[in-house]
């Protein structure tokens, strides 16, 4: 089986990218070559590789390969949460072989624990809405109830919200980074960056640990959110949102893509409700999205052998249904001060006074256009 210093100097050839590298592993494989290291490897290379990855064989010392490949090793061995990852490792994530990309080495950061549940991606605007927040909390929360490990790229908004959450939760988060796992990318989530590192989390990166980020680096690390994932949850995306880039390599990576749907009038949903409009599985809560994975089941609660199905089911229902007939009015679209007066039969006073009081028990909030009820779980 090939080591990490052989994976490593692969990832660092030059003119090799990661779909020529995925090319020739998949045929040497079919040949049942791709561990014949390195003869068969360098009959399949083109040229130039040839020629870099020939020189480095036979004379290391003199091959500015050799210090690329030396370096990283010598970063994994300098502490124990340091790991590089390779097709043959026993944590390499197997989903990654099915892209068409995957990348050649992984410079890992932190417990490679993470990387064991399933992955669900969820990805978002860096500028959620406060229901785009709540509700990037409500998933998080009830996927890792559910046993999924939450996969994001520790971006501010969305991405920042759903690996706290999980982090809260006592679950797993996997961040797949757009610079080095040494270098921390927002500044302001420096925090969670720690948090990662000491309550369960991984650091994922395809780029040498001290790597700068970089804009060119963001969109090629999302194929490998979506690629570590069974599925990717779009929280909240405007049209123009990167979350779509996300979305459109999980279709071509035949993962399954989920959306939030969002209200007509949020600017920053419209790229969720153009997702839904274009096939995505519209999800309304987390049993949506374990009904479409199929193998994962949601922690149920457990009836009574002896009870009615159909009555304990309304009985859930009628336990989950807001106690408060003002709250009851409320939904994820705005709905008018005017509106909810009208509906409730309370008068302006007493409406204001109630809203007020649900919105600092954390169960609504003021938006443009009225006033929502906010997502709990």
């Amino acid at each position: 089986m090939m080591t990490a210093r052989e994976w490593c100097a692969l990832a660092y050839l030059p003119k090799l990218g990661a779909r020529r590298l995925a090319v020739l592993r998949r045929e040497l494989a079919a040949q049942g070559l791709d561990d014949a290291w390195p003869q068969a490897w360098l009959a399949a290379m083109p040229a130039g590789p040839r020629e870099t990855l020939r020189y480095w064989l036979e004379h290391p010392a003199k091959s500015p390969l050799e210090t690329s490949v030396s370096q990283a090793l010598a970063w994994e061995a300098s502490a124990p949460s340091h790991h590089l990852l390779y097709p043959g490792h026993p944590a390499w994530p197997a989903l990654l072989d099915e892209i068409a990309d995957p990348p050649a080495l992984l410079w890992a950061k932190g417990d490679l624990a993470a990387l064991e549940p399933p992955g669900l991606a969820m990805v978002g605007t860096r500028r959620p809405t406060r229901e785009g927040t709540d509700n990037a909390a409500w998933f998080a929360r009830g996927l890792v109830e559910a046993g999924f490990s939450i996969v994001s790229g520790l971006a501010l908004g969305i991405d920042g919200v759903a690996q706290r959450t999980a982090l809260d939760a006592g679950g797993r988060s996997v961040a797949v980074l757009g610079c080095g796992v040494e270098v921390i990318y927002p500044p302001r989530h420096a925090g969670l960056y720690r948090r990662l590192l000491d309550e369960g989390g991984l650091l994922l990166s395809e780029h040498p640990a001290e790597t700068r980020a970089h804009a060119r680096h963001f969109p090629r690390r999302n194929r490998i959110i979506t690629g570590l994932s069974l599925g990717v949850l779009v929280v909240e995306a405007a049209e123009k949102s990167g979350s779509l880039v996300s979305a459109r390599l999980a279709l071509e990576q035949n993962r399954e893509v989920f959306a939030v749907p969002g209200s007509l009038h949020n600017v920053q949903a419209r790229g969720n409700l153009g997702l839904i409009r274009d096939g995505a599985w519209l999800v309304r809560g987390r049993d949506d999205i374990l009904e479409q994975l199929g193998q994962w089941q949601a922690p149920q609660a457990v009836v009574a052998s002896t009870g009615d199905t159909a009555e304990a089911a309304e009985a859930a229902e009628a336990a989950n249904a807001p106690a408060d007939p003002l709250l009851a009015l409320l939904d994820t679209a705005p709905t008018p001060l005017d509106v909810l007066v009208e509906r409730s039969e309370l008068d302006v006073g007493g409406c204001q006074m109630r809203l007020l009081e649900l919105e600092l028990a954390g169960q609504a909030a003021q938006v443009s256009g009225g006033w929502v009820r906010r997502a709990t779980h």
